[in-house]
C-alpha cells in the first residue's frame, strides 16, 4: 500500500525542521530509491568489529563520517594489480544490467550501446579489447594521496516465515505505514536535496516518526507482509535490506527495503559490549543470536537498542540478485556497493583486494551498482558475495584493505571530490 507524501512549502515546513532535523536528518539518506535493495538503507553498511561481523552485521560499531577524497588520478591499464588476470568475461553480465540503465545518457550511450553489439557472451579477449579500447581508468585515492581504502561484505539472507501469524511465525514484516511522511527537503532548500525526512502527522505539526521501541509498544497502520519465525534473524534482514523468506510450503518470497523510519542505525552487537554482556570479539551475528537464545525475556529490550526499523516490500520472484540503488539486480561477486559522490552508479570498478581473513588475492572488474548508509568515501567498497548462508559466512568476516580504479568511457571525468 503506498504511502502517503506530503510536500510542503516553507511557511508549513519551517515550524518543524528543528525537531524533525534532530531526529530524522541521522537516516543516512542520499541515494535513489528504486524498487529494490539497499536504496538508501540507513543502517546495513556498518564497519564490522575486527574478525567478527561483516559491514552489515549488527555487531559493528557506528559508521564514522564520510572522509575527504583527492581527485581521481588518470590511470593505464598496466598499473592496475591483477587486471591481466582476471577473467573478464565473468563481469560482462553485470555490464549489460548497467548498462541497461547507462544508456540513457549520453556519455554512456556509445560503450553501451557497443556492449549490445557485442551480445551476451563474448571471449575474454574481445571483452579486454572493449574496455581497453573504450574506457580509461582512474585511480581512486583518499585527500592524504593514499590509495588504501576498506573493503567489506554484504549478502541476501534467508529466514523463515508464513503468510499468515501463527505460534511459530509470530514476528511481523511490515510494509510501509500509512501515516508515515516523506519530507524532500530539496522543494526548500535545494543544498538538502539528498535528505529525506520521515515524520507523522499531530494536528498542525509534523514530528519525527516512532522508533522502533514505539513501534513495538503500539498498533502501527502498516501492512504485514509475512511473519518471521525469528526476530533476530528478521533483524538481520532489515540490516541487510533485502533478503527472502521460505514459507513453510518450501517456496521462497523475496522482500526488498521500501523505506525507513527516519531514525539513525544504532549497533546491537555495540550496545551489549556496552552493557558488559559481550566482549567486542564475540559481538558478531552468532554470539548475538546465543545471546539472544540465553537472555529471551531481554530480547525486546536488546532490539530496542537500534531505533531505526525497516519497511519492505514483496518483490516479483526472479533467479536473479536483489536489485540494487541503480535499480538492476546484482551480480553475485561482481557488483560492489559505492559512494556514488565519488563513483558514477552504473560505473565498472575494477577492485584489488584479499580474500576475507586472509592474503589471497580477490581482483577484478565489479560494477557499481548499489549504495549503503556507510559506504561513504572513494576508496570504499562493500562487495555483494550473493545469496544464503555461505555467502553471509564470507560477507560476515570481510573487513580488507583494498584500491579501486573506475573506468569511465574516454572523454568522461570523473565526479569532483566535495
Amino acid at each position: 500500500m503506498p504511502r502517503k507524501m506530503f510536500r510542503r512549502t516553507r511557511s508549513t515546513l519551517l515550524p518543524s525542521l528543528p525537531a524533525l532535523l534532530l531526529a530524522a536528518c541521522a537516516a543516512l539518506p542520499g541515494t535513489p530509491e528504486p524498487s529494490g535493495e539497499r536504496a538508501c538503507v540507513p543502517c546495513p553498511s556498518c564497519p564490522p568489529c575486527p574478525g567478527a561481523p561483516s559491514v552489515a552485521a549488527p555487531g559493528a560499531p557506528a559508521a564514522p563520517a564520510a572522509p575527504a577524497a583527492a581527485a581521481p588520478q588518470a590511470s593505464d591499464w598496466s598499473a592496475i594489480e591483477g587486471w591481466q588476470r582476471d577473467e573478464l568475461s565473468a563481469a560482462w553480465p553485470a555490464l549489460r544490467a548497467s548498462c541497461s540503465t547507462l544508456v540513457r545518457q549520453a556519455q554512456w550511450k556509445t560503450v553501451c550501446d557497443e556492449a549490445a553489439r557485442l551480445g551476451g557472451a563474448p571471449d575474454g579477449g574481445t571483452v579486454r579489447r572493449f574496455f581497453e579500447s573504450r574506457f580509461t581508468p582512474w585511480q581512486l585515492v583518499n585527500a592524504d594521496g593514499s590509495a588504501n581504502g576498506l573493503v567489506t561484505g554484504y549478502y541476501e539472507p534467508l529466514i523463515r516465515g508464513s503468510r499468515s501469524r501463527n505460534a511459530r511465525s509470530p514476528w511481523p514484516i511490515h510494509g510501509v505505514p500509512q501515516d508515515m511522511l516523506t519530507i524532500e527537503l530539496a522543494d526548500v532548500y535545494p543544498e538538502l536535496k539528498s535528505l529525506r525526512l520521515r515524520g507523522r502527522l499531530v494536528g498542525n505539526k509534523v514530528l519525527p516518526y516512532w522508533n522502533r521501541q514505539q513501534l513495538a509498544e503500539r498498533q502501527i497502520p502498516a501492512p504485514v507482509l509475512l511473519w518471521a519465525d525469528d526476530p533476530i534473524e528478521l533483524f538481520f534482514l532489515q540490516v541487510q535490506g533485502s533478503g527472502r523468506v521460505q514459507l513453510p510450503d518450501g517456496s521462497l518470497v523475496r522482500i526488498g527495503y521500501a523505506d525507513q523510519n527516519g531514525h539513525p542505525y544504532q549497533s546491537i552487537g555495540r550496545w551489549l559490549v556496552a552493557q558488559g554482556e559481550l566482549t567486542l570479539d564475540k559481538a558478531s551475528m552468532d554470539g548475538i543470536k546465543r545471546w539472544a537464545q540465553d537472555n529471551p525475556q531481554r530480547l525486546q529490550e536488546l532490539l530496542n537498542a537500534n531505533p531505526s526499523y525497516v519497511f519492505f516490500r514483496e518483490m516479483p520472484a526472479s533467479g536473479g540478485g536483489p536489485v540494487g540503488a541503480l535499480g538492476v539486480p546484482l551480480s553475485e561477486g561482481r557488483s560492489i556497493a559505492v559512494d556514488p559522490r565519488y563513483v558514477p552508479l552504473g560505473a565498472p570498478v575494477f577492485l584489488a583486494t584479499t580474500q576475507p581473513l586472509s592474503e589471497r588475492p580477490l581482483e577484478r572488474l565489479v560494477m557499481a551498482q548499489d549504495t549503503g548508509g556507510a559506504i561513504k568515501g572513494a576508496v570504499r567498497a562493500d562487495f555483494f558475495w550473493g545469496f544464503g548462508t555461505e555467502a553471509g559466512r564470507e560477507a560476515g568476516k570481510m573487513r580488507q584493505q583494498g584500491r579501486m580504479w573506475v573506468l569511465l568511457p574516454k572523454g568522461m571525468k570523473p565526479p569532483v571530490p566535495r
